[in-house]
């Protein structure tokens, strides 16, 4: 197996310049688990359409809100190093990378909460929807960390 992939050359691929591979992948890799997790309760609600109330929605929204806001703050700013400006200044910065994250763990925590009592405690017919929601948010969150921390952001300044 290892044979055959060796043979594959990536590098011709404008995507996978020369030592820019880590970055087009992560990015791929992240988007890839976004769009998994968004499919996941887009099938959970479609199979199973009387099941999936539109309030559950809420908690993909806020994960999606969430994977922005984590992503929207360089290393850079965090650190105090590029960030000088606005208001707060790099304290900003870190807030708001801090709120960022406690929507997303917010959201993980509301779709178990919803999976737990609205799907298995209450004894459902189809438990897919709720594990659906689940899927989503944990989907969302993965991509989230994946995209903020599997990036080189060195390349950039």
């Amino acid at each position: 197996m290892a044979s055959c992939l060796e043979n594959i050359q990536v590098s011709s691929c404008i995507w996978f310049g020369a030592g820019e591979k880590r970055n087009g992948l992560v990015s791929m890799l992240a988007g890839t688990l976004f769009f998994m997790g968004w499919w996941f309760i887009i099938d959970a609600t479609a199979k199973y359409p009387d099941s999936v109330q539109n309030a559950y929605h809420v908690c993909g929204v806020f994960g999606t809100v969430s994977l922005l806001m984590v992503n929207t703050v360089t290393n850079a700013q965090i650190r105090g190093d590029a960030y000088d400006g606005g208001c707060l200044g790099a304290r900003g910065a870190r807030m708001w990378l801090f709120f960022g994250f406690v929507m997303g763990f917010s959201a993980v925590i509301a779709a178990c909460w919803i999976l737990f009592s609205d799907f298995i405690t209450n004894g459902a017919l189809h438990y897919w929807p709720g594990v659906g929601l689940f899927l989503q948010n944990v989907f969302i969150f993965l991509g989230s960390l994946t995209y903020k921390f599997g990036r080189s952001e060195d390349q950039w300044g």
